[in-house]
């Protein structure tokens, strides 16, 4: 599959509800799936972790970085990454902010959308 298909492919999941996410156990070796919510700008796919660096699927990925994602019926590899970019850190809360009506009122985004840790995982491959 080209970079431009998948883009376009990713660009139609990006209306689904949830993904999947597997990370391999940081301890265990096991694999966990996780549901949740995200959101996709190029062949990149945006997660918001509530919990930051404690909850479990970011310590996974800290330590192996390889993942795999499910959107739909369509599965793909990539690797994660802590957002340290402030534009794409922005960029990412205001599109997950706006998917699920995470905003105040104000316009503002809400406590959850504003201290979440941000994730980007770089999808490169369709496994199925």
């Amino acid at each position: 599959m080209s970079n431009q298909e998948l883009k376009s492919l990713l660009d139609e999941l990006s209306k689904e509800a949830y993904c999947y996410l597997t990370t391999k156990g940081r301890n265990s070796g096991n694999l966990h799936e996780i549901e949740i919510w995200f959101g996709v700008d190029g062949n990149t796919l945006y997660l918001l972790s509530g919990g930051r660096e404690c909850s479990d699927w970011v310590k996974n990925l800290l330590k192996d970085p390889n993942v795999t994602v499910r959107i739909g019926r369509h599965t793909f590899g990539g690797v994660a990454r802590i957002v340290d970019d402030e534009e794409k850190d922005e960029m990412a809360r205001a599109m997950l902010a706006d998917k699920y009506s995470e905003r105040n009122n104000d316009g503002s985004l809400s406590n959850w959308a504003c201290t979440a840790l941000t994730v980007g995982i770089q999808l490169e491959t369709v496994v199925s």
